[in-house]
């Protein structure tokens, strides 16, 4: 049968109707934003600038910073925009270009996280091993691979849903394109495609989410061993990774382990994971890791004795 498609743009409705509110909200987000944006770009400096930072957690954490920058830079800027416009349109191949995005990006960083996890467990487990397992060849193929299934789990998504016909409505109520409100507008039966989505997305975070807690549980539990300054620099780390896990997981389980469903709350859920955890994740990884901080502190005085030698 012939595909039918007569939808050349989408609707969004946005979080709300009401212009003060949509005033208030543009401020807040457009805040965030820079805030995101500022925060990661510091973090990646830092690390790329400092000798002191060249371990390989550092290296997967530049990385981390980059993925929630270009992350929340897919969707921030056209959601805040929107809240300055009265009709809050965009096109098919626009929409479908925003859904590859969240879910590329989303998929790198669910599998950065993991090899962030590898990484401490090898550093706090297996000491002896983690320089020789741990090399920069190493990490950058882990990189890589975190690169690829990000890629992989995003075409598979895409693939399927440019496929699916669009005969109208057009209205899509969210802020921005995402799978189940899209298919809630197909006119063809999105059954078995809103359980796949669940199995692709929904079961992935959920068997990622659960291998990365135990890999924790077994790390904390491997500390008896250590010293009790070990064990507080270890502790330090693993409170840090284990807050961004529960930050990025849990909102995308909510989200995506269900039937084909969405609920006013699905709003709120898609800001937070979309610009508050990037926000987030700059300060959850310095303000407990005394390493950057002090790195953070020695940039910024070389930055100041540059200034003041510029002026001499």
């Amino acid at each position: 049968m012939e595909q039918v498609n007569n939808v050349t743009e989408f609707i969004l409705l946005g979080l709300t109707q009401n212009p003060e509110v949509q005033k208030l909200l543009l401020a807040v987000f457009a805040v965030i934003y820079l805030l995101t944006l500022a925060g990661n770009l510091l973090i990646i400096v830092t690390i790329t600038t400092s000798p002191a930072l060249s371990s390989p957690m550092y290296f997967f954490l530049s990385f981390l910073s980059f993925i929630d920058g270009c992350c929340s830079s897919t969707m921030s800027p056209k959601m805040i925009i929107d809240l300055l416009a009265e009709k809050k349109t965009i096109s098919f191949s626009g929409c479908m270009t925003q859904l590859f995005a969240e879910h590329f990006f989303g998929g790198v960083e669910i599998l950065l996280l993991t090899v962030m996890a590898y990484d401490r467990y090898m550093a706090i487990c297996k000491p002896q091993h983690y320089m020789i397992t741990m090399n920069r060849r190493v990490c950058g193929l882990l990189v890589a691979v975190a690169w690829a299934g990000g890629f992989l789990h995003a075409l598979i998504q895409i693939l399927f849903m440019i496929w699916l016909p669009f005969c109208g409505p057009n209205v899509i109520d969210h802020f921005i394109c995402d799978l189940f409100p899209l298919l809630k507008l197909s006119c063809s039966d999105t059954h078995t495609f809103g359980l796949f989505v669940a199995a692709n997305s929904g079961l992935m975070c959920i068997l990622i989410f659960s291998i990365l807690i135990t890999s924790y549980v077994l790390i904390l539990c491997s500390l008896r061993t250590h010293s009790s300054e070990g064990q507080r620099k270890a502790l330090s780390m693993c409170a840090s990774h284990i807050t961004a896990v529960v930050l990025f997981f849990v909102p995308c389980i909510f989200v995506y382990l269900r039937p084909m469903v969405t609920f006013p709350i699905d709003k709120a859920v898609a800001v937070f994971y979309t610009m508050v955890t990037p926000m987030l994740n700059p300060l959850i990884y310095t303000l407990r890791n005394a390493e950057v901080k002090n790195a953070m502190r020695k940039l910024w005085s070389q930055r100041v004795i540059l200034g003041k030698h510029s002026y001499e």
